[in-house]
């Protein structure tokens, strides 16, 4: 295959305008966004499925393979042009599918900077990239929610489980996930959800890869040229829109000896699985609050000057990370062991590596969290809540009730 990259001026024919994602048709559509910057493509060049625990080295060697075929033109040199994949990942090894996908078409923006890669068939000719501004899709028709595998009452008893797990020193902390099932009346526009997230989160990155989509505030990895960083996000509270009492409510999980405890132990996992990676990493010492819309969290950004990267790809840093955490527990194995066993769901992508990786390796993989499936008619909503000592089931369950909020109502009229 031929991949082209070619710079987008004001006065291009092709010009985007402001709004990368209104330039989406329905075609196999991906995204990578934040704050107005970052990838949208469409049309499938190459793609991989792959499932099972040899799912992340399936997919690099993949990669690698299709690189070393390619032919690449690109004028622009930035990360994320030329040939460019994007990923969604399974967050088990079983079950799950995991999906490695090239968009034949694929507009950027960094800065100031625009550009368009197509990717054609080396044999055959260039693909004209059809750069415009689509209708608007449709809302969704008739939608109703319903519990997904445990209402909120049998979802507690589960919590309350792991406590007395965790109390009786069998591990530390786990993440336990819960599901909501949205069902409309007609086939579902993803490409709704995604502008109402995008416009409402606009410090998040928002995603969409094959069906899973969301705006997740946790970026997982980012490698490029040479640098790499992870932001942690771990113990959260509910904002109340009131500015004055939000303000008390991030200076009560600053010092929350719960919820610092929970970040400790995801900001250890990430700092543990990066060091080999690295020659130098600067891990602060405390937490910063994030503010989002919804939610408020505890956050750090772990950096660090990779020394593989001619030989470890962005990719292969993201399943060294996974599951940090965040989104596994602590110990790992006995916390997604535990997961299996009390969970009573198929996670599916949720939680799982999502991002894209150009043909260096460089690229930006983020946790697929504040996320849905989607597949015709329906969407599976997913939230998921940290579970240490402290933790009460009815806090826990109004936490997953928080972390539902962003994909519920990005479906909304």
């Amino acid at each position: 295959m031929v991949a082209r990259t070619v710079a987008l001026e004001p006065d291009s024919p092709l010009w985007p305008g402001d709004a990368l994602l209104d330039l989406l048709p329905t075609d196999a559509p991906v995204t990578w966004l934040r704050r107005g910057e970052g990838l949208v493509g469409w049309g499938v060049a190459a793609q991989l499925r792959t499932s099972g625990p040899t799912r992340f080295a399936d997919a690099a060697k993949w990669w690698a393979e299709t690189v070393g075929r390619a032919e690449v033109l690109d004028e622009v040199r930035e990360p994320g042009t030329g040939l460019v994949s994007f990923g969604t990942f399974a967050f088990a090894d079983e079950p799950g599918d995991s999906v490695l996908t090239v968009p034949a078409v694929l507009v950027g923006r960094r800065g100031d900077r625009t550009w368009v890669t197509t990717v054609s068939p080396a044999e055959g000719p260039a693909v004209a990239p059809d750069v415009r501004v689509r209708d608007v899709p449709p809302a969704p028709v008739g939608l109703t929610f319903a519990d997904g595998a445990l209402d909120g009452e049998r979802w507690m008893s589960v919590v309350a489980d792991a406590v007395a797990r965790i109390s009786a020193g069998e591990l530390e902390k786990v993440v336990l996930a819960r599901d909501l099932v949205a069902t409309a009346t007609e086939p579902l526009d993803v490409r709704w959800p995604l502008r109402r997230l995008a416009a409402g989160y606009p410090m998040c990155w928002t995603f969409h890869v094959d069906g899973m989509f969301g705006a997740t505030p946790e970026l997982l990895v980012r490698r490029e040229r040479g640098l790499v960083t992870s932001r942690v996000l771990a113990g959260t509270i509910r904002r109340t829109g009131d500015d004055e009492r939000d303000l008390a409510l991030a200076a009560t999980l600053a010092r929350s000896s719960k919820d610092l405890e929970e970040h400790e132990y995801a900001v250890r996992s990430v700092a543990d699985a990066l060091e080999p990676h690295c020659s130098s990493m600067n891990v602060p010492e405390a937490p910063f609050v994030l503010h989002l819309p919804n939610v408020m969290h505890l956050a750090t950004d772990v950096n660090g000057v990779v020394h593989d990267a001619a030989t470890v790809s962005s990719l292969q840093l993201a399943e060294a990370l996974h599951p940090s955490a965040a989104v596994g527990g602590t110990p790992t194995p006995e916390a997604t062991e535990l997961i299996s066993r009390i969970e009573c769901m198929d996670r599916g992508r949720y939680a799982g590596p999502v991002g894209w990786m150009d043909a260096s390796g460089d690229g930006e993989w983020g946790i697929a969290l504040r996320s849905g499936f989607h597949e015709g008619d329906t969407v599976r909503l997913f939230a998921g809540c940290g579970v240490v000592a402290d933790s009460d089931p009815e806090s826990e369950l109004a936490e997953s009730q928080a972390k539902f909020v962003p994909v519920r109502d990005a479906l909304a009229d």
